[in-house]
């Protein structure tokens, strides 16, 4: 794979080896591309594998990719992809992306048919591109209102939340990969990893008061989610950075980036910097002048889920075979 730019690291980062730094930090990888774009305006699959496994290896340490993998899940696990479809093609999860991710986890040794893409609703998956897909021969598509799926009748008590979340996320899947869209929210501040799991519960809209905090942080807290979280892959390759999180082309960036941490506070605070970067770069002001900094991470950090002290590392991965 030929990389071209090397590493730097940016915000609070420096890079210590493979592992983190002395000091134990947990790292963030984030791994661009400005080949990932073809010149009519379509992801490259070649790319994008390559971006997965360079972002994946050094996330881990590990070259080879089935090491890789067995570094975050166990044999025989069922893996959920958690996309976000909500924005539609414009501003979702591409299928393209998460079919990078399930072809990675694939190539580590977990079978086809237990590595399952869903979000809240077929449709919405249908909308952002996705093509449902229920067998059980290869990967699986499908939203938790898809027949046999749906909520647990049995409510999850948890702190301030009271929800039934997906039996895709309880019962379909021991492991889970939170693979969502960087935006912009116009009540949070950002949506990214952690939020993503909103659309895990039956009843979102009751906890975006006070700028979803302490509800997002309580949320991934939950046993549902904080059993079977192994990972987060922030896709940035396309940024709503404001008026979001629905899709306004003026306020949207193809920064080509995917952004990869086992720490989901971290992931979701370098995702923060990349969404400020932005905001920067196009004269906006920060989302704390704007009244909207995402303090529901600063929750999840006194809550013990995460740290925004890890070390980043970003790589620039070139269009080479």
């Amino acid at each position: 794979m030929a990389s071209a730019g090397g590493r730097r690291g940016f915000d609070r980062a420096r890079q210590k080896g493979h592992h983190g730094s002395a000091m134990g930090r947990p790292r963030v990888v984030v791994v661009k591309s400005s080949a990932v774009w073809t010149p009519a305006g379509t992801l490259d699959p070649a790319v994008l594998a390559r971006m997965f496994a360079r972002g994946l290896a050094d996330l881990t340490g590990e070259r080879d990719s089935a090491q890789a993998a067995a570094a975050i899940f166990r044999p025989g696990e069922r893996v959920g992809i958690k996309v976000n479809t909500i924005g539609g093609r414009a501003i979702s999860t591409r299928p393209e992306v998460a079919r990078a991710l399930a072809a990675w986890i694939a190539g580590g040794g977990t079978a086809g048919r237990d590595i399952l893409v869903w979000d809240r609703t077929s449709r919405e998956l249908r909308d952002a591109g996705y093509a449902i897909s229920t067998g059980r021969s290869d990967v699986r598509v499908f939203g938790t209102d898809a027949g046999g799926a749906g909520y647990e009748n049995s409510l999850t008590d948890h702190l301030d939340v009271g929800s039934l979340f997906s039996r895709i996320l309880t019962e379909f899947v021991d492991a889970s990969v939170s693979l969502a869209i960087l935006k912009d929210h116009g009540l949070a501040g950002l949506t990214a990893g952690m939020k993503n799991y909103f659309g895990a519960i039956h009843n979102p809209n009751k906890y975006h008061d006070d700028g979803c905090d302490p509800f997002v942080a309580q949320v991934f807290d939950a046993p549902p989610v904080k059993s079977r979280h192994r990972l987060t892959v922030v896709d940035a390759l396309t940024v709503q950075f404001h008026r979001g999180p629905s899709y306004h082309a003026r306020w949207a960036a193809k920064f080509g980036g995917l952004i990869f941490s086992r720490d989901p506070v971290a992931a979701d605070h370098a995702g923060w910097a990349v969404l400020e970067r932005l905001r920067r770069d196009a004269g906006l002001p920060t989302l704390e002048a704007e009244g909207r900094e995402p303090s529901y991470l600063r929750t999840a950090e006194r809550m013990g889920l995460g740290t925004s002290a890890a070390e980043v590392v970003e790589t620039v991965v070139g269009a080479g075979p």
